[in-house]
């Protein structure tokens, strides 16, 4: 297993340099630059300072070069050009932490609650809680999550004020971003639950286990979860990266100070550096949410091997 994650490892910075270079290429190759609407007004020879600062006077490819060099040396992604000063790795560290605080623990909640809801509803299939289930999943999907966003602050805000509307701080502050962004989440897995247990308890193992003498609640833990949680473990990485890039939506709901406001922010303003930043931190949670995805398939079903011995 060693041998395969350091290989994965490598891998990921294999991809995070395409997707860096490709990246870096596309926002070169648009007309126009990030300073523009900075200096148009600015003497001419401040312009050159100006450009000169960011290296943006040279060659794309030796801008490429410098870049490169940059990471590779020192460690860093430059200075922002929306905010002078701010060094793109700093504000990274700073304010990737608050969307991952909300969007972690929200794909938690979801995938935990899903996976019970959805067993509950395939072993009670076209009863009550199955139809039940079955609305809210489909809620969860089709309810677009600023809807339900501000569905909650007039809720739990105006109506019955439990919760603060805005802001961040305080454990209150954080309870209703959570619920936004986990109701999908949950949605998804219990549909893919309730589908994937209905097919496993159709299975020969599974009558097997029943006539061995086990009760019902030991086929249910040791034969149908194991065996009907993989498929929600696929979808569990994308997920996670999915939290994180579609956070911005409730950051700006609840006036949160996470990454996502930087990110927007940044492709409006055409900031280099902090696209590029951005681009390289969800391209790595995605890939090691999936490195760590296929760790946890050999846990939990030890028919699977990650490599084959030669």
């Amino acid at each position: 297993m060693l041998k395969y994650i350091l290989k994965r490892i490598l891998y990921m910075f294999f991809v995070l340099l395409i997707v860096t270079t490709i990246t870096f290429f596309l926002m070169h190759f648009i007309p126009g630059d990030p300073l523009t609407a900075m200096v148009q007004k600015l003497p001419e020879q401040t312009k050159i300072n100006y450009y000169a600062k960011y290296g943006l006077d040279k060659p794309v490819y030796i801008q490429y070069l410098v870049f490169l060099k940059g990471i590779f040396t020192q460690g860093t992604l430059g200075e922002s050009i929306r905010f002078p000063g701010r060094n793109v790795m700093d504000v990274l560290q700073k304010y990737s932490g608050f969307s991952s605080e909300i969007g972690l623990v929200a794909v938690a909640i979801g995938f935990v609650i899903g996976v019970i809801l959805g067993t509950l509803a395939a072993l009670k299939q076209n009863k009550l809680p199955d139809r039940v289930l079955g609305v809210i999943a489909i809620l969860g999907i089709s309810v677009p999550v600023y809807i339900l966003g501000t569905v909650f602050q007039y809720l739990f805000t105006v109506k019955w004020p439990l919760f603060p509307t805005l802001g961040w701080g305080t454990p209150a502050h954080k309870v209703l971003p959570i619920l936004c962004m986990s109701f999908a989440p949950l949605a998804t897995y219990t549909r893919y639950m309730r589908s994937s247990v209905l097919d496993v308890i159709n299975q020969d193992y599974i009558t097997m286990a029943e006539a061995k003498g086990l009760s019902f609640s030991q086929v249910v833990r040791h034969h149908v979860l194991r065996n009907s949680i993989l498929p929600s473990l696929t979808i569990l990485g994308p997920n996670v990266a999915d939290v994180f890039t579609g956070s911005f939506v409730i950051e700006s709901i609840f006036s949160i100070p996470g990454l996502g406001s930087y990110y927007i922010t940044a492709v409006n303003d055409r900031d280099f550096p902090m696209i590029i930043g951005c681009a390289m931190f969800y391209t790595a949670i995605y890939v090691l949410s999936l490195l760590v995805v296929d760790i946890l398939y050999v846990i939990i079903d030890p028919r699977i091997r990650l490599a084959q011995d030669k």
